[in-house]
């Protein structure tokens, strides 16, 4: 599970401990992913949790968290790709890409796409498994700037923000057809308007917003309850690609149903990562236990 330190990841987290699952959590911060180990730990009993080290907007740290992951456990039943962010101005990560795009897209992309042996290994021994990939609201007011994805001119937060959560289910529901027939099964979802440390880095008109409609928004444990429905409810076995509000199916943006659009945005990404499979040590990220 990325995005697990704090906010709905976190909660979705703990109630997964304590549900008896092995939980694998991502953390960019050594110190604050043991705190975050540790207090799962003291409020579930749970001993079988793990926190893997790295920067998920780096394509370098998304592969050796991959790959370290693999080399411990070779068979995954559940990823939630949940690590989000919303950032106010443009600016570009380690390896030259906007960082909303980076962050909130490509690490779904690439992340999902290494640890699939994993997810497919666990589906023909146990039956099932599932990739949960946490969008937002957001994504019906998306726009594909197909001609600037990464907003090289007239960067704007929401717009940047809309678009990535459109991408994620563009992408949630491509993997869906590629997966038909291996027990994998992929669903985006709408946790919510959540209070929670979400865009705690806003500023200007994003942070006033955000502040304004703090009353009203849902708290974490509120909030975590979609994505522990779509991870492990019973009731929802087989179903793939599918847009959950509410743990019931909801309508995302119409896009998100254009096939077209689905493989325009999965070529374009796998172009960018293309290096993905290339060989990278796994020891870099051993993980915090």
């Amino acid at each position: 599970m990325t995005g697990a330190t704090n906010g709905i990841g976190k909660v979705t987290a703990l109630e997964l401990a304590r549900q008896g699952y092995r939980v694998l959590l991502t953390s960019r911060d050594t110190a604050k992913g043991q705190q975050v180990l540790d207090e799962i730990r003291v409020q579930t009993g749970n001993d079988a949790l793990e926190v893997y080290v790295g920067d998920l907007s780096s394509m370098a740290d998304v592969r050796r968290i991959a790959l370290a992951v693999l080399a411990e456990h070779p068979t995954l039943d559940v990823l939630v790709n949940n690590a989000g962010g919303l950032i106010d101005e443009r600016r570009e990560t380690v390896d030259g890409f906007e960082y909303t795009f980076a962050f909130n897209h490509l690490a779904y992309f690439l992340l999902t796409n290494l640890l699939l042996p994993g997810l497919k290994a666990a589906a023909q021994e146990r039956g099932e498994a599932r990739v949960v990939s946490v969008s937002s609201t957001a994504n019906n007011n998306g726009r594909m700037r197909w001609d600037d994805l990464q907003y090289t001119s007239g960067y704007s937060t929401w717009p940047a923000y809309g678009q990535s959560k459109l991408m994620n289910v563009l992408f949630s529901n491509a993997l869906a057809r590629r997966l038909a027939g291996t027990g994998v099964t992929s669903n985006s979802l709408h946790p919510g308007l959540i209070a929670s440390g979400f865009g705690s880095t806003a500023t200007g008109l994003s942070k006033i917003l955000l502040t304004v409609l703090k009353p009203f928004m849902l708290t974490v444990q509120q909030g975590a309850q979609n994505s522990l429905y779509v991870a492990t409810s019973p009731q929802i076995k087989g179903i793939s690609g599918q847009y959950f509000v509410k743990q019931k199916p909801g309508k995302p943006n119409a896009l998100a149903a254009d096939e077209g659009a689905q493989e325009r945005l999965w070529k374009l990404s796998e172009e960018l990562v293309e290096a993905w499979s290339s060989p990278v040590a796994a020891d870099h990220v051993a993980p915090l236990v």
